[in-house]
């Protein structure tokens, strides 16, 4: 039996992949945990944006998230990611182009025909995708109880991997907190198709299509392990962002604000780790949906080996 600790994407990630595998699986959810954070996260499967500042492992192993997801949970939307910056930024985008491949320039109208007048000029990562996060990982836990695998509370029964996130400090002493902050709105008079990235130098954001009107706006980055509910600062800046892009978003109904802390280690990367006798999935950061699948398939693999060499 493998015990996997926890409930956010690295636990039904992981869990999901050794299943798969024909492995004897338990979910166990320690009693008190708070939500994870990747409820809240944006669902954009966008490996070519995070080279931004992701390293290059993040980039390319990152490109097989959309298939995984696909496969595993479906709804994935692919329609690119759509990037832009107001004329006064427009020294941003060129930035960013630098920073990144994957891309072609365009004119946004041509993409998205409401955006007519607003930009001049974008970035389109043709390749990439996004999907409705907490459905996916709905999907993944439903999947999960209709092949026979137990969720439960209680104790671990076998080996454990731990997949805890932040709270997993008590093992991992490295893991340190990255406070995220997002907004979803109604807004019935906007009608973008396509995740659309703003740049901006101090708060750049993004804006995720979910359907039916509504649009997840996100997301902070604040190096803070402060708990709580989403701050006025982050409301304004979100919502100022949003507004640049499109200004109907200035009569959008806020239906949802969330904030969580993104576990990270030191550099940045989602790691597997051995300590103890116990294997850790975590310090996702903000690439959990991207390198979740990838670091759930790789750990399969691994104890898939190691009770075949065991016998």
């Amino acid at each position: 039996m493998i015990s996997v600790l926890g409930e956010g994407v690295a636990a039904l990630c992981a869990a999901t992949a050794l299943s798969a595998r024909g492995l004897a699986v338990e979910l166990v959810v320690p009693q008190g945990s708070p939500p994870p954070a990747s409820r809240l996260a944006g669902g954009m499967l966008a490996p070519f944006c995070e080279g931004e500042l992701a390293p290059d492992i993040v980039v390319e192993r990152g490109q097989a998230a959309a298939d995984w997801w696909q496969q595993q949970a479906g709804g994935v939307e692919r329609r690119g990611t759509l990037v832009v910056a107001a004329p006064r930024d427009r020294g941003e985008l060129e930035r960013f182009a630098r920073a990144t491949r994957g891309h072609r320039w365009v004119e946004p109208e041509g993409l998205e025909a409401e955006l007519a007048g607003r930009f001049a000029r974008g970035l389109f990562f043709e390749s990439e995708a996004h999907m409705d996060p907490c459905a996916a990982l709905a999907r993944l836990r439903s999947r999960l109880i209709e092949n026979g695998v137990a969720i439960h509370d209680g104790a671990p029964s076998g080996q454990i991997v731990d997949c805890r996130g932040l709270a997993a400090r008590d093992r991992l002493p490295d893991l340190r907190a990255v406070r995220g902050e997002m907004l979803e709105v109604l807004a019935p008079d906007v009608m973008l198709t396509r995740p659309v990235r703003l740049l901006h130098p101090r708060f750049p954001c993004y804006i995720v299509p979910r359907g039916a009107g509504r649009y997840m706006i996100g997301a902070t980055m604040v190096e803070s392990a402060r708990p709580g509910g989403v701050t006025a600062r982050a409301v304004m800046e979100l919502l100022s962002a949003a507004y640049t892009v499109h200004p109907a978003f200035a009569e959008a109904e806020v239906i949802l604000t969330g904030a969580g802390l993104r576990p990270a280690f030191p550099d940045n990367i989602p790691a597997i780790r051995r300590e103890a006798g116990r294997l850790h999935l975590n310090g996702m950061y903000r690439h959990g949906f991207l390198m979740a699948p990838v670091l759930a398939e790789e750990l399969a693999g691994m104890l898939t080996r190691e009770l075949v060499d065991a016998h």
